[in-house]
Formats: C-alpha cells, sequence, structure tokens
C-alpha cells in the first residue's frame, strides 16, 4: 500500500495533509508548552503556600510547634515542599524531553517536506511542458492537413477546368504537392512528440511521482511514530515522579500518625501550669451575728493558744485570707521602728554593754493600729507579688528574673535562660580555646604572625565568659530559689491543711481568688469598686505561701551586738556578715536580711553598709 500507486493524482490533497500533520504536531507541542507553564505556576504556587504558613522565626508560632500535631502540620508543609519540587520537575523534563525535541524536528519536517513537494512540482511542471508540446504539434498537423485537402481540392478544380491555363494548372499543382509536403513533415514531428510525451507520462506516473510520494508517506509516518513516541514520553516524565510524590504523601501520613493526643495535653500542662494550689473553701460568714471592729493591741501577736479574734474594715467588702506571705515580713513590713535608732555603745567592745543598746522600745503604737493604718492607706492591693506585677504591666517591662510569672512557668523561663547562657559560654570557651591554640602555633613559628596581637581578642573573650558567668550564676541562683520553693502537691495540701487546723476553717480567701486572667495570660488583681475592705486574719503564725524576696543591694557588717525586741527589728551578732535589702531612708534603721525567713531592721549605726552599685533590682552575691 503506497501513496504513490495509490493516490498517484492526489498530489494536492497529499500537500494539504502533510501540512495538517504539521500543524498537528505544533499544536501538541503549544499542549505540553502550556502544560509545564501550568506545573511551573503549581509548583510555585505550592511553595508560596507551604512558605505562607511556615512559622516566622523568633516569632510565638515557633512555640506551638512543640505539639506534635503542629509538627505534623509542619512536615505536612515540608512534603508539600518537596511535592511542588517533584512538579518543577515534571516541567523540565517534559521542556527538555518532548517541547524542545519537537520544535526542533517541526523544523527538519518542514524542509523535508518542502524538499519533496519541490521535486513533484518539479515533475509536474516537466510533463505538463510535455503536453503542451504534444498539443501544439497536433495543432500544427492538423492544420497543415487541412491546407493539404485545401491545397488538393483546389488542383483538382483547376484541372477540370477547360477554361483554366495549363500555367495556372502547374502552379496549383506544386502548390498542393507542397502542402502534402507539409503535413507530412507535421505527422513525423507529432509522432515523435508523441512517443517522447508517453515516455515521459509513464515515467512520471510509474516512477518520479511514486517515488515522491513514497518520500512524502515516509516523512508522514515518521510524523506519526515522532507524536506517539512524544506521547509515551510525556506520561513516563509523570510516571518518573510518582514514587517521589508517594513519598511525600507517606511522610505525610506518617507525621500524621506520629501525633500523639496524651504527649500534646501534656505540653499543655507543662506551659501553663502555674504551680499553685487551689484555693481552700470559704468560711460561711454569719452576719447574724454583729462584728467588732476594735481588737486588742496584741492580737496579731498572739500565740495560738489564745483567742481568735478578728480584723474588720468595713462591713460589704469579702472576706480575703492575707495573701502569700510568711509571718516574719508582714511583722517585719508593719512594725518597722518608727522612733529614732538607739546610739551605738560607747566602747567598741559590746561587752562594755552587758545588756546591748536599748532596742526602739519607747512610743510602741498598738500592732493593730499599725496594721489598720496599712491597710486603709492601700486599699485596694490584696497582695505584695500583684502589687509588682501590676507595676511591671503598666510599665511594659518583663522583670529580669521573670518574677511576673507563676512559679512552675518561672522555673522554666530560668532554666531556659541558663541553657542559653551555658551555650553562649561554651561558645565564647570554644572562641578562646581556638585562640590559645593559635597563640601557640604563633609562638612556636613567629614568621605565622605575632603572638601579641591575639592578647587583646583573648582577654575579650575572656572578660566575656567572666560576665557570662556571672549571669549564669545569678539566674542559677534564681532558678534554686524557685526550685527550693516549688512545694510536691502532698506537703502544700499538708501546708495548708495544717494551716486551718484550730480554725474550724480558713481565715479568710487567699489573694488568688482575686486573681483574673487578662488577655494576655498575665495575672492581674481584681479591683474592688468599694471604699472599704473588710480583712479576717486570727492567727498569723500559719505559714502562707511565700513572697518573692527583695532582691539584695549589697552587704553590710555588724559593728556592735544587737538585739532586736520590738517587732519588724532583727538581732544581730559583732561581725555578722548580712544582705542589705533596703537603705537607710533618712529614719536611722537599715533593712536587713540574714536568709530567706530572717529579715528586719537594725539600727544604721550599729552596721557598715557596702552597697553594690550594679543592683538593679536583682540579688548580687558578693
Amino acid at each position: 500500500m503506497s501513496w504513490g500507486t495509490e493516490l498517484w493524482d492526489q498530489f494536492d490533497n497529499l500537500e494539504k495533509h502533510t501540512q495538517w500533520g504539521i500543524d498537528i504536531l505544533e499544536k501538541y507541542i503549544k499542549f505540553v508548552k502550556e502544560r509545564t507553564e501550568i506545573e511551573l505556576s503549581y509548583a510555585k504556587q505550592l511553595r508560596n503556600l507551604s512558605k505562607k504558613y511556615q512559622p516566622k522565626k523568633n516569632s510565638k508560632e515557633e512555640e506551638e510547634y512543640k505539639y506534635t500535631s503542629c509538627r505534623a502540620f509542619l512536615s505536612t508543609l515540608n512534603e508539600m515542599n518537596d511535592y511542588a519540587g517533584q512538579h518543577e520537575v515534571i516541567s523540565e523534563n517534559m521542556t527538555a524531553q518532548i517541547t524542545v525535541d519537537l520544535a526542533r524536528y517541526v523544523q527538519e519536517l518542514k524542509q523535508e517536506r518542502k524538499s519533496n513537494f519541490h521535486d513533484g512540482r518539479k515533475a509536474q511542471q516537466h510533463i505538463e511542458t510535455c503536453w503542451k508540446q504534444l498539443e501544439s504539434s497536433k495543432r500544427r498537423f492538423e492544420r497543415d492537413c487541412k491546407e493539404a485537402d485545401r491545397a488538393q481540392q483546389y488542383f483538382e478544380k483547376m484541372d477540370a477546368d477547360i477554361n483554366v491555363t495549363k500555367a495556372d494548372v502547374e502552379k496549383a499543382r506544386q502548390q498542393a504537392q507542397i502542402r502534402h509536403q507539409m503535413a507530412e513533415d507535421s505527422k513525423a514531428d507529432y509522432s515523435s512528440i508523441l512517443q517522447k510525451f508517453n515516455q515521459e507520462q509513464h515515467e512520471y506516473y510509474h516512477t518520479h511521482i511514486p517515488s515522491i510520494f513514497q518520500k512524502i508517506q515516509e516523512m508522514e509516518e515518521r510524523r506519526i511514530v515522532r507524536i506517539g513516541e512524544s506521547m509515551k514520553t510525556y506520561a513516563e516524565v509523570d510516571r518518573q515522579v510518582i514514587p517521589i510524590i508517594g513519598k511525600c504523601l507517606d511522610g505525610i501520613v506518617k507525621a500524621a500518625e506520629a501525633i500523639d493526643q496524651k504527649n500534646d495535653s501534656q505540653l499543655v500542662i507543662e506551659a501553663y501550669k502555674s504551680g499553685f494550689e487551689p484555693p481552700g473553701d470559704i468560711e460561711f460568714e454569719d452576719y447574724t451575728q454583729p462584728m467588732k471592729r476594735t481588737v486588742s493591741d496584741n492580737s496579731l501577736s498572739n500565740s495560738r493558744g489564745d483567742g481568735k479574734p478578728e480584723l474588720k474594715f468595713g462591713g460589704k467588702s469579702k472576706g480575703k485570707l492575707w495573701p502569700f506571705i510568711k509571718k516574719n515580713k508582714l511583722m517585719s513590713l508593719l512594725t518597722s521602728p518608727h522612733q529614732p535608732p538607739p546610739p551605738p555603745p560607747a566602747s567598741a567592745s559590746p561587752s562594755a554593754v552587758p545588756n546591748g543598746p536599748q532596742s526602739p522600745k519607747q512610743q510602741k503604737e498598738p500592732l493593730s493600729h499599725r496594721f489598720n493604718e496599712f491597710m486603709i492607706s492601700k486599699p485596694k492591693i490584696h497582695c505584695f507579688r500583684s502589687l509588682k506585677r501590676g507595676l511591671s504591666l503598666k510599665l511594659g517591662a518583663t522583670p529580669e528574673d521573670f518574677s511576673n510569672l507563676p512559679p512552675e512557668q518561672r522555673r522554666k523561663k530560668l532554666q531556659q535562660k541558663v541553657d542559653e547562657l551555658n551555650k553562649e559560654m561554651q561558645k565564647e570557651a570554644d572562641q578562646r580555646d581556638a585562640i590559645t591554640k593559635m597563640k601557640d602555633v604563633y609562638l612556636k613559628n613567629p614568621q605565622m604572625g605575632d603572638p601579641a596581637s591575639l592578647d587583646h581578642k583573648l582577654t575579650e573573650v575572656s572578660q566575656n565568659i567572666d560576665k557570662l558567668r556571672l549571669e549564669a550564676q545569678k539566674f542559677e541562683a534564681w532558678l534554686a530559689e524557685v526550685e527550693g520553693r516549688l512545694p510536691v502537691r502532698g506537703e502544700q495540701t499538708r501546708r495548708q491543711s495544717g494551716m486551718y487546723d484550730g480554725q474550724g476553717g480558713p481565715t479568710g480567701n487567699s489573694c488568688a481568688q482575686d486573681r483574673e486572667s487578662s488577655p494576655d495570660g498575665s495575672y492581674t488583681e481584681e479591683r474592688s469598686q468599694e471604699n472599704e475592705v473588710k480583712v479576717l486574719a486570727a492567727d498569723f503564725d500559719d505559714e502562707f505561701d511565700d513572697e518573692e524576696p527583695l532582691p539584695a543591694i549589697g552587704t553590710c557588717k555588724a559593728l556592735y551586738t544587737f538585739e532586736g525586741q520590738n517587732e519588724g527589728t532583727i538581732s544581730v551578732l559583732e561581725g555578722e556578715i548580712l544582705y542589705v535589702i533596703e537603705e537607710d531612708k533618712g529614719d536611722g534603721w537599715t533593712r536587713i536580711r540574714r536568709n530567706e525567713d530572717e529579715e528586719g531592721y537594725v539600727p544604721t549605726s550599729y552596721v557598715e553598709v557596702y552597697l553594690d552599685k550594679n543592683a538593679k533590682g536583682a540579688k548580687t552575691y558578693i
């Protein structure tokens, strides 16, 4: 089955068909090109989508990815990024293996088609020329024959006429002979051209055209095979990335299967656990019995065996348990000496004064009056922690020791800070070791460099290490303090139950009951709109949660022995070293601390104070 034999007379249709085949090929190339553009656009959109939902560095979103569900989502984003990369591979392979290759092949195909049809037209023009020659010789032969017949008829007519001269008859006879000779010549020429044309026509229809059409047929078949191969390549390019895409999807499934709801629930506990214990039951307040406003002067200092008097200010405010502060700190705050301190002893040794200097006992005010004065002057502040926290929130700054956070969260922040400082110290130590090694190399090989040029850098690194070490010690001290104060739940429960023993119930509401959550998760205190506050306080010997200690601002050395006999004072021995937590405000008294539980006032003249100039509200160890 050949186009040369079957389609010998369809030259024009074959020309149209082959052009249509090239158009189909170009259409397929355009299709693949647009597919590659779609793949690139899709990959770009997938990458942008993955990038859009990636956690921003140093943002709150990074903390969310400690949860397994969020980590699974992050793995999904990463897998989608790889998934987008495979679509880019599809686009690149289709462009290189199909679009570029077919575009080059189309150009070659056009050149080959042009050449074949040029040869076909040339053969067609040649046979047409031969046909025209044949037609021309045929018409000439026909004309000559007709002329010869007319000349013969004229001669016969002249010969039959008796009136025509013999000369005219001869002339007519000669003319007829000439015409007959011309007809014979035209016949011979026509016969020769006809024979030649038949030969050319035979070659045209049986040799030239079949050969040309065969080439065109082969060209068209190659085009069809090539477009089929391209379609196979099109599918193979997609199939090649299916395993990798499958791995991406498997990664998403694996990440989803790794989600652990129990672990996430535990992380929520670790993230938001405050370390506080739930408040106890609220005591029933019987308003049918009149409550006395006055209390005895020694009501706050009575032991458990004494009566349980109440302190009440106003009659409509809710009862509050004195919040999170130990007895000695509250007593120190409420009974700081108002009278001038005693003068130092005359001798340098306390033995010259057998009983020691007199503590400021004169002008002693009843403790209940001092308590009333304090509570009336600050009616809306229920605990000192809230005051400090409120000031920090108003100033918009986070305390360096994270004292604005609940105990458990504060411990985590401090531990994180300690770990960061240790990493920085390790980095600086590695740098110092590297500089030291370089200096040793310079010492052994002076031509490589001057060892003295590294001294400044080595000193700077050592200073940085010292600073970081001091900073780490400071945060470690805060961390140790917090970890030492965080109670085990059982101990906390026993301690709270002991606080309520002998009282028939709690003496009031804790400060935590006044605490309400603000939108940013910090703690704020409930601000009462009432002008009066009722405080139920029966026994200050009970233990409360510790108030965070005031930071030390220096140290002091006791020059003389002082026996603190009044509330708010503390006894010291000569030569004893203590922490200074509050300077002399002009009243002659300095507030000091022996340990976490013992603090109070001593006469400024009895101690030698060494203030830490770098103290900024943080405890400094000297």
